[in-house]
């Protein structure tokens, strides 16, 4: 309580309609005393002055005898007089000590009848001398409620110890501790009250009363206890948050390291493609969607066999999906499995979680149809912390999404391991990046009608202390954490410079072409158009000389998207290709639609083509396809001379590929030109 209260409590522990009596008492008994006094006196001063009349006081009435009586009488007169102002004099004292009590006692009333705290007073057994008028307004109670019961009977059973405790040391010591404990509303609610006692003692020193105070503080206690659960639960699904998951994760594994059969597993969701969901439907939408994923997922929780089954020694029980289901942000949830009998377990519960995922979802009155992609981690496992577990159900989840999505993997060790080795990889493009480590490696582009070089493609090599890494090896990660469009953006602008050097130091007609891909991340980005503009501009090269390359599957998806973007590169000047064409899934129609000059035919077919009919077959077919829709043909992977004379038969227009050379720097690139046009002998040496 705050200081006005501890104030107001001083003044009813000595106002108390207890404590006003005893003075009371005191005061009468002063009177009695004071008019006993006088009734004394006035009978001696009586008895004094009648005295003279007894006959042994009678003697001769001479002068003297008569000047005696009378300074007797006179003496006597003045006594009674003085007596008289003293008890007058009293008299005014009593009054004013009697108005002073009726102050106070007023003053009483006003304080507990008007107190929004509750006032009472108690005896040594417990029952109830007063109650002020807030216990009705506060709890319910009137007077005539609270006359015949104890002071203990509202308060809740597992909290009468505690009170009980803060009574007797109060009546031991004289002042209570604070104590909370929760008390019985009329309308059969809970309050949860605040209160302080202080004793009243008798003249002996003994505790003969308590004056108890009371808050309530419900409202209080209710803001406390939202508080916290704010801190430990998400706000947009009110499920327990990554805080309080990883501390019942923390329990869980402590507990499985002192009890060798206590296992459980964990979860880790991922809900695929849902940025695309909310690019497309809106946050609100995306919103609406976790929420009842999250209902879903607590359902699904509910109704496994494998959660909060306490089989171990020592283990307390908990209610079912208490603390099991968790969102860690995002688009991601986490399900602890308690005291599972077998890793397999976890499998059936993620297998059961994706089904109950399958249905659509009515978002804005729209069906929504998502996947989940689902990492597991068990305890069967040497860490201690909590982190390092939803750690490895991470990492087996994206081995889940890079191995098809929509299903499940177990972490293991080996993928620790890659995990490790990822991590390292990422870390060392970055540095690589700043320390100017890649570098821009050509393979030429040669006509298959005058066996001349036409062109190059720029393909970037990761040039390393101790080697060079295969792209392979670093582009998939480079694409993945998005590094590829800063290491494309610095391939383009020295591919570009390097052409313009090549077109003036070997000029041709039509002159050399520089080729270069456009990656599933760039793509995507909305300033694609603007960076290979300002590419064009910094550079002064002419835009028809510039070729970009676009994977089928990038340029054939999204139809209004890719539109779009190939509308805007094409707008530049540049002449656009499909890459690797024949592995995606093109559409007819849609390939009549787009502004495409090239299509590249994947080095797949071409590689085999002089062994698989089927093959050869294929290349004839998309030759065929490209010509009839106004497009030239680039084949990719010639790797031998049979490959180069049967693309010359079908007319493909142009190749690439180790038969003419290996890519290579700009250095070994010049030599190339400048033996041209034997490049296909000279190449052979490269």
């Amino acid at each position: 309580m705050g200081e006005p209260d501890q104030q107001a409590f001083q003044e009813v522990n000595q106002n108390s309609p207890e404590a006003i009596p005893v003075q009371m008492r005191q005061i009468e008994g002063r009177e009695w005393w004071l008019w006993g006094f006088a009734v004394a006196v006035t009978l001696a001063l009586t008895l004094g002055i009648v005295s003279f009349t007894f006959p042994w006081f009678h003697f001769e009435a001479d002068s003297s005898y008569w000047f005696d009586l009378r300074e007797w009488v006179r003496g006597l007169a003045g006594l009674v007089l003085l007596f008289d102002v003293y008890t007058v004099y009293q008299h005014f004292q009593l009054q004013s000590i009697r108005r002073q009590l009726a102050e106070r006692d007023q003053l009483f009333q006003l304080i507990s009848e008007n107190a929004a705290d509750m006032i009472a007073l108690v005896d040594s057994e417990g029952r109830r001398l007063y109650n002020s008028p807030a216990y009705e307004k506060v709890l319910g109670y009137s007077a005539e409620d609270l006359k015949n019961t104890s002071s203990f009977d509202q308060i809740h059973p597992d909290d009468r110890p505690r009170v009980l405790q803060a009574a007797e040391k109060a009546r031991s010591s004289g002042q209570g501790e604070r104590v909370e404990y929760r008390i019985l509303h009329k309308d059969g609610s809970w309050r949860t009250l605040e209160s302080t006692a202080s004793a009243i003692r008798n003249a002996k020193g003994q505790t003969e009363k308590l004056v108890i105070v009371n808050r309530d503080i419900t409202e209080r206690k209710r803001a406390e206890e939202l508080l916290v659960h704010n801190a430990f639960h998400d706000g947009l699904t009110n499920l327990p948050n990554r805080a309080l998951f990883l501390d019942r994760l923390q329990h869980a594994l402590t507990l499985s390291k002192k009890h060798s059969n206590y296992m459980f597993a964990v979860l880790l969701i991922d809900v695929d493609e849902f940025k695309v969901i909310n690019d497309s439907l809106g946050h609100t939408a995306g919103d609406e969607l976790l929420i009842q994923i999250g209902r879903r997922l607590t359902e699904s929780v509910r109704r496994a066999d494998t959660v909060s089954r306490p089989r171990v020694t020592g283990v307390v029980e908990k209610s079912a999906n208490e603390g099991t289901l968790a969102r860690l942000g995002g688009d991601e949830f986490t399900i602890l499995l308690d005291d599972i009998r077998d890793p397999i377990e976890a499998v059936r519960v993620a297998e059961r979680v994706q089904a109950e995922l399958t249905p659509p979802f009515m978002v804005n009155g729209q069906e929504v149809v998502i996947s989940a992609s689902i990492g597991i981690a068990s305890s069967t496992t040497p860490h201690t912390q909590a982190e390092d577990l939803v750690r490895d159900a991470d990492i087996a989840m994206y081995r889940a999404k890079r191995t098809g999505k929509a299903r499940c993997e177990v972490f293991d060790t080996a993928m620790h391991a890659n995990a490790v080795k990822r991590l390292r990889l990422e870390t060392d493009l970055r540095k690589a990046l700043d320390q100017g480590e890649f570098r821009v490696y050509y393979q030429p582009i040669v006509s298959l009608q005058t066996g001349r070089i036409v062109g190059f493609e720029a393909l970037s090599r990761w040039q390393r202390p101790e080697g060079v890494v295969p792209p392979i090896d670093f582009i998939p990660v480079a694409e993945e954490t998005g590094l590829i469009i800063p290491i494309n953006r610095q391939l383009r602008l020295e591919a570009c410079r390097q052409v313009m050097a090549w077109q003036n130091q070997f000029p041709a007609n039509p002159p050399l072409t520089m080729s270069m891909n456009i990656t599933a991340k760039e793509f995507a980005q909305p300033d694609l158009a603007s960076e290979i503009g300002k590419t064009i501009e910094q550079t002064g090269i002419d835009p028809a000389c510039l070729r970009l390359e676009i994977v089928e599957t990038i340029a054939m998806g999204d139809a209004e998207k890719s539109g779009k973007v190939l509308s805007q590169l094409k707008g530049l000047g540049v002449h656009l290709s499909i890459d690797d064409f024949g592995t995606g899934y093109s559409s007819l129609s849609r390939l009549r639609r787009i502004p495409v000059d090239t299509l590249k035919i994947d080095r797949v077919f071409i590689m085999n083509m002089d062994t698989d009919p089927e093959n050869q077959e294929i290349v004839r077919v998309i030759i065929t396809l490209a010509h009839n829709l106004g497009l030239k043909v680039v084949a990719e992977g010639a790797e031998t001379e049979a490959h180069v004379k049967q693309l010359q038969q079908l007319n493909c227009e142009q190749a690439q590929g180790y038969f003419f050379s290996r890519p290579a720097d700009e250095k070994a690139m010049t030599q190339l030109l400048a033996a041209s046009p034997g490049v296909r002998s000279a190449a052979a040496s490269v």
